[in-house]
């Protein structure tokens, strides 16, 4: 937050960290996931006009976490799944958002495709938001 628009200087190697964390799961608590998905969104909402470019990379590394956290069998509480599914379908809204609506033509073959209720679910939220 501090950085404000500045942290496009730092965009490569963030995007790095942030795709890191995501794709690992760090246990029942999920503390790293939600922090870093905090991250994301802050990072979007300071540097939405270089995320347009980033947009393929972030979709797919944040589709496969709603994927994953609806599949894995883990000790992970609900309110902690519920939370993730949360925390990454506003990353979704808010890249769809800086990509003028491009996210949401991206996912319309994969919402109608979608069998799992808590993802299609997430997925309707992005589908419908403003």
């Amino acid at each position: 937050s501090r950085l404000g628009i500045l942290i496009v200087r730092h965009l490569k190697r963030l995007e790095r960290v942030i795709l890191g964390y995501l794709e690992v799961s760090d246990g029942p608590e999920e503390e790293a996931r939600l922090g870093i998905l905090e991250t994301l969104q802050c990072t979007i909402e300071h540097a939405w006009p270089r995320m347009p470019c980033r947009l393929p990379v972030l979709l797919k590394a944040l589709l496969r976490l709603l994927w994953d956290v609806h599949t894995e069998r883990g000790p992970t509480p609900e309110p902690v799944r519920a939370a993730l599914l949360h925390r990454a379908t506003q990353c979704l809204i808010l890249l769809d958002r800086c990509s003028q609506g491009h996210v949401k033509v991206l996912l319309e073959g994969v919402h109608s495709s979608c069998e799992e209720n808590r993802v299609r679910e997430c997925l309707r939220k992005v589908q419908e938001s403003t």
